[in-house]
């Protein structure tokens, strides 16, 4: 008569992913393969988690504290539109033609992906399959694309060399890390850091035209 199963103490959404190799390491596969990496090899090779993907990419460069004058712009408009196929439920990503062709760069590739990969690689550490089915839940994840376009927004219409795009579009950042993760815990952080962006943009911009009604 076979013996039954050990019992296992390990938490069920760590059961359903222990297998799956990080995505840290999935991107560094990535990169070491041979051929050019454009926005839409993003969708092809990372399939079921090609939005996150995309908005992380799209929105690291607005997320770092550095004067853009305005420049990301094109960045916020393109997660905006990414994001939004998440609200209205698409399963595969669509983007236009030139944007899809629309190559990385060596620069982006080399250095600021491998950045992005080891800030991935400290997320990964402390993180752990949390809340899994709220990511396979369709509704909820129009629900979280709505969030990474309202943060998106947030960040499009922050002042020029303000710098106050920054925590809407880390928030951005970290909410799409969250699905790639499928850690609910990641998911809360990164809301937090973008409402506090958002919170800060409306105070500091109320600030500012109370000053300039002072002044005239």
């Amino acid at each position: 008569m076979p013996e039954p199963p050990e019992p296992t103490d390990q938490p069920e959404d760590v059961a359903a992913v222990q297998d799956v190799e990080p995505f840290s390491d999935q991107l560094a596969t990535w990169l070491q393969s041979e051929g050019t990496k454009t926005v839409g090899d993003l969708g092809e090779v990372f399939a079921e988690k090609s939005f996150a993907v995309t908005v992380l990419f799209l929105m690291f460069l607005p997320a770092l504290p550095l004067p853009t004058g305005g420049i990301t712009h094109v960045f916020e408009a393109i997660t905006v539109v990414v994001a939004g196929q998440m609200v209205i439920g698409r399963r595969t990503l669509w983007l236009p033609e030139r944007a899809r062709r629309r190559e990385l760069g060596s620069t982006m590739v080399e250095k600021a992906v491998p950045f992005i990969s080891r800030r991935i690689r400290w997320f990964e550490r402390f993180s752990r399959p949390r809340g899994v089915r709220l990511f396979r839940n369709r509704l909820s994840l129009s629900f979280v694309g709505l969030v990474i376009v309202a943060f998106a927004v947030a960040a499009a219409l922050s002042p020029p060399f303000s710098g106050l795009d920054t925590l809407p579009s880390l928030g951005a950042v970290v909410v799409a890390l969250a699905i790639i993760l499928e850690d609910v815990v990641v998911l809360g952080i990164g809301a937090a850091i973008g409402l506090t962006g958002i919170a800060l943009s409306i105070t500091l911009g109320a600030a500012a035209v109370r000053l300039v009604d002072g002044l005239l």
